[in-house]
């Protein structure tokens, strides 16, 4: 949990990977203290979601499609339109007018220095929401899925807020073959494991609880 002590100072839950809680760390007020921006905040999502876009699909032009070239009937004297071939865009099976290439460009630009003012404050929205906390050695954790698992459901007994969660995002310094092995099968159950560096105001904001390796909040205050 989060919350500001007398002092008025922004303050975390500490937890072991026993579950236990160990205490309580100070955290930087840039960070879970910045003035909210919804706007930038809303351009970052979309930024981030048309960058994720790829212009897959394509269909096939008047000049691609595999036919007869003949005049489909003569000119003149029909009472009907003018046309070539079958391979008219008017025509069923025929080329499509205007449609999807395969080539389109979906990239969008977004400075680093918005990028980052806009992750601080959906953090901060999180911190006043009182849906983050921290574990030590969380890198350090057993290999093993039940480990993750009694871990989560300790820390929910304890948290309110993350019992309530159904998508929890779990923020290391860096990945490792423990923490892969041990929260990798928990995805289905929506659990998601993200680097500090890694992270991007859309995934914070599709998480309902962030649980922080203890050692990335001391390096980033």
């Amino acid at each position: 949990m989060a919350s500001r002590n007398d002092q008025n100072r922004l303050v975390i839950n500490v937890y072991e990977l026993s579950g236990e809680k160990s205490g309580q760390l100070f955290v930087s007020g840039d960070i879970f203290a910045v003035k909210k921006n919804p706007d930038l905040v809303a351009q970052a999502v979309r930024v981030y979601l048309s960058n994720q876009r790829k212009a897959h699909p394509r269909v096939k032009s008047r000049g691609e499609v595999v036919g007869s070239t003949r005049k489909i009937w003569k000119q003149k004297g029909t009472g009907k339109a003018r046309h070539g071939d079958l391979k008219a865009p008017i025509f069923v099976g025929g080329g499509i007018a205007h449609g999807p290439t395969g080539k389109e460009n979906w990239k969008l630009k977004f400075s680093k220095k918005m990028k980052k003012k806009a992750l601080f404050s959906v953090l901060t929205e999180q911190f006043d929401s009182k849906r983050i906390c921290a574990v030590s050695n969380i890198t350090k954790i057993k290999p093993k899925t039940k480990k993750a698992e009694l871990l989560l459901n300790k820390l929910r007994k304890s948290e309110k807020n993350l019992s309530e969660s159904k998508k929890v995002l779990v923020v290391v310094e860096k990945h490792t073959d423990q923490v892969k092995r041990a929260f990798g099968n928990l995805s289905g159950k929506g659990v998601i494991v993200s680097r500090f560096v890694d992270l991007n105001p859309y995934l914070v904001l599709n998480s309902n609880y962030l649980i922080f390796d203890k050692k990335v909040l001391e390096i980033e205050k």
